[in-house]
């Protein structure tokens, strides 16, 4: 195996010995272990790992690799993956007509500060076309009405896997995915909404948050699923404001709060940073990566 970090996620039912077991096979496998994250779920009686590795050295091929750790993963009940870190990720971008979360996100990417590579923006709306053209992304234009919308989703689908595009982001892309759209990748649309989940699920947060006077204006991202707004939480934050602000002021306030979470989930799901436990994320820190 050519010099690379190689990424385990590993759930399993909590037991005693497991990370002396986790460990001492790579290390007999000739693997040096840069980080080792746990976190043990004690209500759920649930164990879960996040292991990082340098494979400098070792002579192990990644069909072996993975044969061996079966034989560890099987009898302890692993639910595990491993990224080997060799190719970044391809990633799709779904809008509508806000443009800040995209800006954001295809600023970060042509810094290298996102590890993936953008290949495409697909919207239901014209008008982020020149942003797409400013950083040179392909930008595919699909309109959408009740009446086509499966048609147009079948449009979406043979774009995304003609591209073997691995992760959607759905930035202010504001329209309701069907649920065989989203079980076709599960765990690999991200979507940010515009409030604290879950309060304010649905269309217009903002109005509703002025309307509630709240204290504190916040953004969540989440994986999507089949119940609108209610997928796992990967990264939420909020700022405190106060009576005299109005639904443009929220709207403004939070503009900045959404690019900041949906940048950190899309980051964290890029370095392979997150399990799902049925609808809850485990979200493990950078370790110094």
């Amino acid at each position: 195996m050519k010099s690379q970090i190689v990424t385990f996620l590993i759930k399993c039912p909590d037991q005693k010995g497991l990370v002396s077991k986790i460990t001492s096979f790579f290390f007999e496998k000739g693997f040096n272990i840069l980080s080792c994250q746990q976190y043990v779920n004690a209500i759920e009686d649930t164990y879960f790992m996040r292991v990082r590795l340098n494979a400098d050295g070792t002579n192990i091929s990644k069909a072996v690799l993975e044969n061996s750790f079966l034989e560890l993963a099987e009898p302890l009940n692993f639910k595990w993956s491993v990224n080997y870190g060799d190719k970044k990720q391809q990633v799709a971008i779904m809008v509508s007509h806000t443009s800040h979360n995209l800006y954001d996100l295809l600023e970060r990417a042509k810094e290298g500060r996102l590890a993936c590579t953008i290949k495409m923006i697909i919207s239901n709306h014209d008008t982020l076309r020149p942003i797409a053209n400013m950083f040179d992304i392909p930008y595919y234009y699909l309109p959408v009405t009740r009446e086509t919308k499966l048609q147009q989703e079948a449009e979406v689908l043979n774009l995304l896997e003609a591209h073997k595009v691995d992760l959607i982001i759905m930035a202010r892309y504001m329209q309701i995915l069907s649920p065989s759209f989203i079980n076709h990748f599960p765990e690999r649309i991200i979507n940010i909404h515009h409030s604290f989940l879950p309060a304010f699920q649905g269309a217009n947060p903002y109005k509703k948050a002025y309307e509630r006077g709240v204290k504190l204006i916040g953004a969540t991202a989440h994986y999507a699923t089949e119940d609108l707004d209610e997928g796992p939480i990967i990264e939420q934050d909020v700022k405190p404001v106060t009576h005299e602000s109005t639904p443009s002021t929220l709207k403004r306030i939070g503009a900045d709060i959404e690019k900041l979470v949906l940048a950190n989930a899309v980051k964290c799901h890029l370095n392979n940073q997150i399990i799902v436990a049925g609808n809850r994320a485990i979200v493990f820190p950078e370790a110094g990566e």
